[in-house]
């Protein structure tokens, strides 16, 4: 890795400004880490997050190339080939043909879309919360395809098969790592 979580963050503020997108960045930030360490690669936390941190640089100022300006951006800063595979992954049969591999990248494909749905589901309940969200909370939303219909649950539940995870599994670990952080 050649970029630290400062310089990483200065890098997303340069190419974003919107609140909403720097949270969502924190947010799958924070996801990763908290996958990382439970799928057993707590030696590579700092690299997974920067991955989540850095998942959508060029989504707020380059969206008709998602996942296409970000390599270019990266490579002008000579940076770390994984991360640039890792980022653009996330993007598999959307906006690019880079296939998430390594299990970093499927939980990052996985985690991207189910935070928003996560998200906006906790923030219609009376805490604003994940802490006391339950699974079956998210269930019901993630059938009204008209809730929070920018989230595609087509690609979370692409993201659960790659993992090998049921769609219950997947929702349950990503709401646990959601309450395992705060964002300031």
């Amino acid at each position: 890795m050649n970029i630290s979580r400062e310089e990483a963050f200065d890098l997303l503020k340069e190419y974003n400004r919107e609140p909403f997108h720097l949270k969502h960045a924190l947010t799958v930030e924070g996801v990763m880490r908290y996958f990382s360490q439970k799928l057993g690669f707590a030696d590579e936390t700092e690299f997974w997050g920067i991955v989540g941190l850095l998942h959508d640089l060029d989504y707020e100022r380059y969206p008709s190339e998602h996942c296409i300006k970000s390599q270019e951006i990266m490579k002008k800063r000579n940076l770390d080939e994984r991360l640039i595979h890792a980022t653009a992954s996330h993007g598999y049969e959307l906006t690019v043909n880079i296939k998430p591999e390594h299990i970093m990248e499927k939980v990052l494909y996985a985690t991207d879309e189910l935070t928003g749905l996560i998200g906006a589901v906790a923030i219609m309940r009376p805490s604003k919360s994940v802490m006391d969200l339950e699974l079956k909370s998210v269930k019901k939303k993630f059938k009204d395809k008209k809730f929070a219909a920018g989230c595609s649950r087509e690609v979370i539940q692409k993201g659960a098969d790659m993992l090998g995870w049921d769609l219950d599994k997947l929702i349950e670990e990503t709401i646990l790592a959601m309450r395992s952080f705060t964002i300031e």
